[in-house]
């Protein structure tokens, strides 16, 4: 398998976290090729974009992680028991689009600013903080890397840092906080941590 990579990307590192723990990693070629030859396996021409070996492209994080989950023999991160996977779902949603609203917001700041982009930036800015006040609330809940959900949360908190470090998210947040610092030492994420 080949995946189109970049190591700061939020969604790159989920696919990766979920393929350390599947114990896939070394299966795995990178490639960081763009443009032109991205979009030959991807049309959309995003990373990650992972290449079977039969060439078939698969893409976008959720796709991919899925795919991740169906081989091997490791313990799932889709759980099988409905409820159990339903939240799951739902958190790797919440932490998706805390870097959905994360990323083009970031893009934003860098131009020129009128009211409308101040506006856009801000309903950006006001999401993430609804997200994060939600995960506070739920933190008592969230396990150790165990789901899709805790892995996309991580990954979404970590994008945070790398990113936003002067938007501290952690004062309001202790539960938050505490299951961060937890996980965010596990093996899993510790080498899959942006480093530009």
């Amino acid at each position: 398998m080949k995946l189109g990579y970049s190591p700061n990307s939020p969604y790159v590192r989920k696919v990766m976290i979920c393929a350390i723990l599947r114990g896939l990693e070394p299966r795995i070629e990178r490639f960081t090729e763009r443009g032109a030859a991205l979009l030959r396996h991807n049309p959309l021409s995003k990373v990650p974009t992972l290449v079977l070996d039969d060439g078939t492209a698969l893409f976008d994080s959720p796709v991919i992680c899925e795919y991740l989950d169906s081989i091997g023999d490791a313990p799932k991160l889709f759980p099988d028991d409905v409820k159990a996977r339903w939240t799951a779902l739902r958190r790797q949603a919440l932490g998706d689009g805390i870097m959905d609203a994360s990323q083009p917001r970031r893009r934003e700041v860098a131009l020129p600013q009128d009211q409308g982009r101040q506006d856009y930036i801000m309903a950006q800015q006001a999401k993430v903080e609804a997200a994060i006040d939600l995960l506070e609330s739920e933190a008592d809940s969230l396990k150790d890397l165990a789901t899709i959900g805790e892995i996309t949360i991580g990954c979404a908190l970590g994008y945070l840092d790398f990113r936003f470090p002067h938007e501290p998210w952690r004062p309001d947040h202790p539960k938050l906080e505490a299951w961060y610092a937890r996980v965010s030492a596990m093996p899993a994420l510790a080498v899959t941590a942006p480093t530009g």
